[in-house]
Formats: C-alpha cells, structure tokens, sequence
C-alpha cells in the first residue's frame, strides 16, 4: 500500500496540478483520526502520523513513541480514499484561486457554457468556471452556447464552492487590454496609454502617447489600414473607438478630446478644473453628442469639468446676468457678497427672501447676523416693488 499511496499522489500531482507535498500533509492529517479509533486513543493532540516521502512508509506515533501494533495500510486504504478526495478538492480550489488571482487584470478566453438569470457562466478551457455578470456585459453582446469568449478579469473571490471569477466585458480595461494584445508598441512600452473612457457598447476614447518622437502613437493604435484597431472593433461588436493624441498643454489634449468638433476657445480655471469650450453654432451638438455622450467621455478622458457654450450662449447669459443683478440691489449689501449669493445659486430677491439664516452663512464672507440682514432687505425690497404695482 505504501508505494501504490505515492504512486496514486504523484498521477494526482501530474494530472491535476496539485502539490504531491499537500497531498501527503493531508492524508497525514486524515489517518491521525483513523489511528485513534484503530487504538481507542481518546486524544489527538499526542498522536502523529508521518509518511516517508521517499518509501511511502507510514508511521504512527503517540507521545513521541512507535505505534506497532496497528496495519497502517489497511486504515491507509480505508481512510485515504475518503479522506483525500476533500482534501484534494480543496487543494485545487487553492490552485485555481491563485491562478486566477494572478490573471485579475488580465484577459482570459473561453467559452460559453450556460446561461444563468441573464449572466454567462463560461468555461475557462476546463480548468475553471468565471462568472459574466449581466451587468458586465456590453448592450452589442449575443452569445451563443458553445461560442468563444473573450473577457477581462475583474475580481477572484473565495467561495465555499470554490473561487468565484468575474469577468467583464464592459470595463475600459478591457479595452485598454486589448490594445495591449494588438498593438506591439504599447505591449513593448512604446506607446503609453495615459487614459481612456468608455460607454460599453457605444463609444470609447483612449488617449495615447508615445516615447519615441518617430513612432507616431495615433498610427500605430490604427494599424496599416486600421487593421489593428478594426480587430478591436469586431471583438467589441461594433463599438466605435476614438483614438486622441495625448498632450501636456491642456488645451490641446481636450481639443482633441473632443474630437471630431471643432474648438473656437477653451478658458481654464485651474483651481476648480473645469473648462469653458467655446464652439462655433454648428458645431455644438457634436461637441455635446448624442445625449451628451462626447462631452461626458472627453471629462472623463481629461478628468476635467468639460462646460460647452456657442459666444451666442455666452453673451445671452451676460445680458441676463446683468438684467438679474440689476433687480438684486439691496440696502447695505455691496457688489461683492452679491456676486457671491448669485454664484451660490441666490439669483432672485425670491430665493434670497426664502432662505434661511444657515444656508446664507454657508456663503463666504457671510456671518449670521449679515446674513438676517441680507434676508430683511430682499423682503423690504420685494414688498415696495409691490407696493409700487
């Protein structure tokens, strides 16, 4: 029994990929229980079972002296078969969670095995299941049963039934990944890709840039006829992909972020890092995009606050600004905590009328008793432009 135990450890360690030294540690600790009903031990601390790695001889002790009496290789065969298939299981679960663990960020392939309440469970070519949640999956996906997948490892979970793999079609991650696969200058380091946003299933951006002057990042991305990028396309259904030139002059990089609309002027403010575009008229539905979906991938590509105005725009709301200032004046109230009530969204003796103490003294520059001031003098104002009616 004790060499066909080590033989049966080694197949399990070749087929399975198990560690044949787990696989002895846990028949170890599976035949400590058996010894003690074999002998009628009441205590398991003082018993100790050893398998020479070598032989496959087994050994049983108590209180650091030999058990003799005892055919260890009857309770081997009785105890090991019931014993070891758990804790084989349990040994590739740790081997399949730490296979996976390594792959989050990853792409993996596979393919569909059935389907679940709306998500995808598919076959990690056999060595594991991942779970496609409905929520990772891109509104352009349709798979069928038995079709290849191709998904991005977002998380590795312990469960009880074993390690639990998200995959995600929806992240921009993948995407990036992808381009990682199909363009050699950004797998070799090259090209960079700085940042990239994304709606699954109808547009993403990506912005590149490159460390060698003579590689151009944009064309690389695209590939000898698009070739690359079309690849990337297909795998995304259809999905449309913007490639965006990465720069250091800010107004540069989100002109280009909001490709393909043309920019007349972009004002900075650093500090709140946002930026007012300016558009000519015929261009501001595609700098916004369909329900706004240009605009919110070009922010969220330049982590700035992208605000579009046509100078029609801009020059409609100075004359209205000054219209409603103009109504706004009250007794002891200088221009400059007026320009802060109406930046704060108090742009009417009404909503000034209204407010409470507490939400004026949340205004710079504005105490409680300025603020019951400010609140007397928009009622005293509002009552003689009553009066006057």
């Amino acid at each position: 029994m004790s060499s066909e135990l080590l033989a049966i450890l080694d197949h399990i360690e070749r087929e399975r990929g198990v560690s044949r030294e787990v696989l002895i540690q846990a028949v170890e600790s599976a035949m400590v229980s058996a010894v003690k009903k074999a002998i009628g031990a009441k205590n398991l601390e003082n018993i100790r079972v050893t398998i020479d790695r070598t032989d496959g001889k087994i050994k049983a002790f108590m209180d650091d002296q030999e058990i003799k009496a005892v055919d260890f290789g009857r309770i081997a065969a009785q105890t090991a078969k019931q014993v070891i298939i758990q804790k084989i299981r349990e040994a590739e679960k740790d081997v399949i969670f730490n296979e996976f663990s390594a792959k989050i960020g990853d792409i993996v392939s596979g393919t569909v095995y059935r389907f679940d309440k709306g998500n995808i469970v598919v076959d990690l070519l056999g060595k594991a299941e991942g779970i496609l949640p409905k929520r990772e999956q891109s509104p352009r996906d349709d798979f069928r049963q038995g079709q290849r997948v191709r998904a991005y490892v977002l998380e590795v979970k312990k469960e009880t039934k074993g390690p639990q793999i998200i995959l995600s079609r929806t992240s921009p991650f993948f995407v990036k990944k992808l381009f990682e696969l199909e363009v050699p200058e950004i797998f070799e380091g090259i090209v960079e890709v700085k940042s990239i946003s994304r709606e699954a299933g109808e547009r993403t951006k990506i912005a590149v840039w490159s460390k060698d002057e003579k590689v151009d990042c944009v064309g690389a991305c695209v590939g000898m006829r698009g070739s690359r990028v079309k690849d990337i396309v297909t795998e995304l259904q259809g999905e449309k992909i913007d490639i965006i030139r990465w720069s250091d002059d800010l107004r540069e990089y989100i002109t280009a972020s909001l490709s393909p609309a043309k920019i007349t002027e972009i004002r900075l403010d650093k500090k709140e890092e946002k930026a007012q575009v300016i558009v000519p008229d015929d261009q501001l539905s595609l700098a916004i995009g369909k329900h706004g979906q240009n605009v919110r991938l070009a922010s969220k590509l330049t982590g700035w606050e992208l605000d579009i105005r046509t100078r029609q725009e801009i020059v409609q709301e100075k004359e209205e600004a000054k219209k409603a200032r103009a109504q706004m004046t009250l007794d002891g109230v200088g221009e400059k905590v007026l320009d802060s009530l109406i930046e704060a969204g108090f742009d009417s003796l009404e909503k000034i009328k209204d407010a409470s103490i507490d939400q004026l003294t949340q205004i710079k520059g504005i105490g409680a008793k300025k603020a019951e001031k400010i609140i007397e003098a928009a009622k005293e104002r509002l009552s003689q432009d009553n009066e006057s009616v």
